[in-house]
């Protein structure tokens, strides 16, 4: 189908099931004052936003734009790039659910099962995937292997046809509604680090699989820690080589960056002009406002570029580390702005309209350093494979 038809008839099916999006306010004092880096919800609250999202994934799935550039043999539409593209400008016009809880297993999970998944779990899985039949979490990180990924010590024993898990992972977004997980195990402690380690999908409703959330200093429980125990998993879900778990890793973390860029966390420039109109536009706050609104848009630029190379089959290269820098930048910059602005308003809820409520984002902030490969990393790939400079000690 030509580009020019398919957005027809995108447009069509938009506009037969939601409603055009109404611009946001910016004006102080206008709508809810919330403002957060992330979502913070309970338990149930969680569930009921994360069935939100599948709905509306699942509607799209059975019009045809759920998955408009995947193989056809697992569930895709077979379009190119630009038609995915032209879908995502189009549904960003209406009002419709909140497609977070969706990041993790679309952007993250499904492209490594896609990849390096076995036929008859691809068969399986990514249909429900990307219907919204299923959600997944990632299980990467653990209490002693945060930035260090090959340090991961939760155990993988084969016994036959089927493995046995133990261990624990932590800061698993969307584990507590999550259906299966993308888990990776240390399968051989004698080898190399990067050698002896296997990948798996994980049922997160089996038997021995606990997710417990984790409160922030936020007030939210968006993450959890997720417990192993004796947890049997068949070889058929198993992705990748075993002890070559370290090559789908590199996969996943790939498509993290791609879809942690796609998605983003903009920063909240509206608003932080707002509060400085509100308070007082000096020079400084204006100049400061400026260079934020700047590099804001240099930073969605970068990650324009850099996913639609990965989309393309490219390899995006340190584009998209260079966007997440520019983003968790941005991000403390904005706030030390806002606590220049608001001072000890923002410890004490008075009840005033829009000055408390930046708390939850000055807490959040120190979080965005981490997520998604830490501000190092980053700084290391830009380093070596832009600059050339010598590689870190391993």
């Amino acid at each position: 189908m030509d580009l020019e038809a398919f957005a027809a008839v995108a447009r069509t099916f938009l506009d037969s099931t939601r409603q055009p999006r109404s611009s946001e306010a910016s004006d102080w004092g206008v709508g809810p004052d919330r403002i957060g880096i992330m979502e913070e919800f309970g338990a149930q609250e969680e569930q009921a936003f994360v069935a939100q999202a599948c709905d509306w994934q699942r509607e799209k799935f059975d019009a045809g734009f759920g998955w408009i550039t995947g193989p056809p043999e697992f569930g895709g539409r077979g379009l190119g790039l630009p038609h995915d593209l032209a879908f995502a400008e189009l549904e960003a016009e209406y009002d419709v659910p909140d497609g977070t809880p969706m990041i993790v297993g679309l952007g993250m999970v499904a492209p490594t099962i896609l990849q390096h998944g076995q036929d008859p779990l691809r068969a399986e899985l990514l249909p429900q995937l990307y219907r919204g039949d299923r959600v997944a979490c990632q299980l990467f990180s653990e209490p002693g292997a945060g930035s260090d990924l090959a340090a991961v010590s939760t155990r993988s024993r084969r016994d036959a046809d089927h493995w046995i898990v133990n261990g624990q992972k932590v800061w698993t977004s969307w584990a507590y509604s999550a259906d299966v997980g993308l888990l990776l195990t240390r399968s051989d402690p004698d080898a190399a680090k990067h050698a002896g380690m296997t990948m798996f999908v994980v049922d997160m409703r089996a038997p021995g699989v606990e997710a417990r959330p984790l409160r922030q200093m936020t007030g939210g429980a968006g993450f959890c820690e997720v417990f192993f125990d004796d947890v049997v998993i068949p070889d058929t879900h198993r992705i990748g080589e075993v002890h070559g778990g370290w090559a789908a890793a590199i996969t996943t973390l790939s498509n993290e960056r791609a879809a942690l860029s796609a998605k983003g966390s903009a920063l909240p420039v509206a608003r932080l002009a707002a509060a400085v109109r509100e308070f007082g536009p000096t020079d400084d706050r204006l100049e400061r406002l400026g260079r934020l609104a700047r590099d804001e848009r240099v930073r969605e630029l970068t990650s324009q570029r850099a996913l639609e190379m990965l989309r393309a089959g490219d390899a995006p290269g340190p584009a998209l580390s260079a966007g997440k820098i520019l983003l968790t930048r941005g991000h403390r910059e904005a706030s030390r702005l806002v606590q220049s602005l608001l001072a000890d308003r923002l410890a004490v809820d008075d009840g005033a309209w829009g000055t408390f409520a930046w708390g939850e984002y000055v807490l959040g902030v120190p979080g965005t350093r981490i997520a998604g490969g830490t501000d190092e990393i980053q700084r290391n790939i830009i380093a070596e494979r832009v600059l050339g400079l010598p590689r870190e000690p391993r």
